[in-house]
């Protein structure tokens, strides 16, 4: 994993009713100011990339599936130039990922999904920062199909 990115394991409580499931308290050690909390809705297919702060924190949760990518853009970081991918949605372990600044984040929805965030900050658009999709410092192919075994 990337320095500083970090994934939380949630505990399910379901029974006959459905499920209960925390997602973030104010105490959890991997959670810190909050400022906004969003709601994005994805159709199958859809990619967002490449998108990143200067000052924002966003920690990630969804309903759905989503095959994330991450790239350390941050200077002096031990993973400087670094891309990681890995899966989020209950049917990969329900989990909510932390994305520091600094760090190109982005997703592809491999169902209808629902990604709820919250953000350290309100939004500024002085902090946001795009990067092309198929940016060659970054060399990630959205398009690619899963890998045949």
């Amino acid at each position: 994993m990337l320095s500083g990115v970090e994934i939380k394991r949630l505990t399910t409580y379901p029974d006959e009713r459905g499920f209960f499931r925390e997602i973030i308290r104010e105490t959890d050690s991997f959670f810190g100011h909050f400022g906004q909390l969003s709601h994005s809705l994805m159709y199958p297919g859809t990619a967002k990339a490449w998108h990143l702060h200067q000052k924002q924190i966003d920690w990630w949760y969804c309903i759905g599936a989503l095959k994330v990518a991450l790239h350390d853009l941050r200077e002096g970081s031990e993973s400087k130039g670094q891309t990681v991918t890995f899966f989020m949605g209950d049917r990969f372990g329900a989990t909510c990922v932390k994305i520091p600044p600094g760090v190109a984040h982005g997703c592809r929805a491999l169902e209808l999904t629902h990604l709820l965030y919250v953000t350290s900050n309100v939004y500024d658009p002085e902090d946001e920062g795009r990067l092309p999709h198929d940016d060659p410092g970054i060399g990630y192919d959205w398009t690619a199909f899963p890998e045949i075994k």
